[in-house]
């Protein structure tokens, strides 16, 4: 019988947040699934077309997207009110179990081994459900191996938004066009205290011009009034600006193109949302100067023999990874810090493959906090936590490996990777 939580030590705390999460994922997909069945035993072809024609009788209704079956009209209320939730509620987590079983299968496969959670597949579902079937499966060929948490929710709401707009760029193209009549600068309505919002509405380019003035200004007022906090800064910043100071400022922005042979027309402006290629040419064409940068050789950065990171490894580290190294971490800057996996300082080089984008905090976890990581490979990181989890971080996100139970032999481990407790360290081979 297990200890009172009260009398845990750390490691069954873990242990025991870790059943708890599970429990709460595993009851998620098996919602997911009695909804589904739901669906099935409420079809519509239990309903008299005679009766249902009748004014106000209960008529078939199209919860989920094109290619799902049809289901009762009432079917949702009696299942949102048995799980505590509103009937519309109820219709979408219908809908959602719909469209995974007959328009996303290998997330529907992932969802009920337990692999994916439910809400990462539902999020997929809700995106796509204005897809055609053939556009949707696209998304779900797309977004499938990483819905299973290795990335954090913001990285994977960005993946999905690309997918969606590669399956259908000519809808994409056509929601930028409905949004780029959208703009605004106004006062908001929500004043409280004193206190009240201006907000402008523009294209990306617009936005990141004006935040960039905004800066260089508060940057300016900095050494003239250095007791003032930088949100109050920056406020006096805009004031000047709109006062008819000079705001010209330089923007850069990174546009990644790809050429392939399938779902052209989609390209992403790092830090932002993907936007089609023809958002590109007429809304940064007429104002912007491009410059074209060929493909990195990421593998041909010569290693330097000192500590300072030159510029050229930045960028290659930037390349090959995109976001924080450490496990689950979400940001995507170019500003973070460069770790050396191996410290300069015990030996380890500068140069690729002993690299590693990290946020502040997570450089001082890994400096201070009995963290340990290896990287066995470029762009490869396999991290210890000081309770002897083991997580593989690579360009798909992150990864559990599973551990061995106590007493069991090391090579019983089998998950993405096998892993070996060696004399000199650990030993990894990438099977991913």
């Amino acid at each position: 019988m297990a200890a009172p939580l009260e009398e845990m030590c750390e490691d069954e705390v873990l242990d025991f947040a870790d059943v708890c999460a599970e429990a709460a994922r595993r009851a998620e997909v098996d919602l997911l699934r009695a909804a589904y069945q739901w669906a099935v035993l409420h079809s519509a072809e239990r309903l008299d077309p005679a009766e249902s024609a009748k004014p106000g009788r209960e008529r078939p209704r199209q919860l989920g997207g094109s290619g799902t079956p049809q289901v009762t009209e009432f079917a949702a209320a009696s299942f949102g009110a048995r799980i505590g939730r509103s009937s519309y509620a109820a219709a979408r987590l219908i809908a959602d179990a719909l469209d995974l079983h007959h328009r996303h299968p290998q997330l529907w496969a992932r969802v009920r081994a337990g692999e994916v959670r439910a809400s990462y597949a539902r999020h997929v579902a809700a995106r796509t459900r204005d897809l055609e079937p053939d556009e949707a499966a696209y998304v779900d060929a797309g977004v499938a191996e990483s819905a299973d948490g290795r990335i954090c929710w913001s990285r994977f709401e960005a993946l999905v938004d690309a997918k969606v707009a590669q399956a259908a760029p000519a809808a994409a193209r056509e929601q930028e066009e409905r949004a780029a009549k959208a703009t605004f600068a106004k006062t908001l309505r929500t004043e409280a205290r004193g206190m009240a919002s201006f907000l402008i509405r523009a294209d990306i380019a617009t936005i990141d011009a004006i935040d960039a003035a905004v800066t260089a200004k508060a940057a300016q007022l900095d050494t003239e009034t250095p007791d003032v906090p930088d949100d109050e800064r920056r406020v006096q910043a805009a004031l000047a600006l709109l006062a008819g100071d000079d705001a010209s400022v330089d923007v850069q922005l990174f546009v990644h193109a790809y050429v392939g042979p399938d779902r052209e027309g989609i390209v992403r402006v790092e830090g932002h949302q993907p936007v089609t290629d023809d958002w590109v040419r007429t809304v940064l064409g007429p104002h912007a100067t491009f410059t074209i940068r060929p493909v990195l050789d990421l593998a041909g950065q010569a290693p330097v023999d000192a500590y300072e990171i030159p510029d050229r490894h930045r960028q290659a580290v930037h390349l090959m990874t995109p976001a924080d190294t450490f496990p689950f971490a979400s940001c995507t800057t170019r500003t973070m810090q460069i770790d050396h996996t191996v410290p300069h300082d015990e030996g380890g080089k500068s140069g690729v493959g002993n690299y590693g984008p990290m946020t502040t905090t997570h450089h001082r976890i890994k400096t201070h906090g009995r963290w340990q990581v290896q990287q066995p490979f470029p762009g490869i990181y396999l991290w210890r936590d000081p309770h002897g989890a083991y997580y593989l971080v690579d360009h798909t996100g992150t990864r559990r490996i599973n551990s061995a139970p106590t007493g069991a032999p090391a090579s019983s481990i089998r998950s993405v990777v096998e892993l070996w407790h060696a004399p000199t360290g650990i030993e990894l081979d990438y099977a991913a």
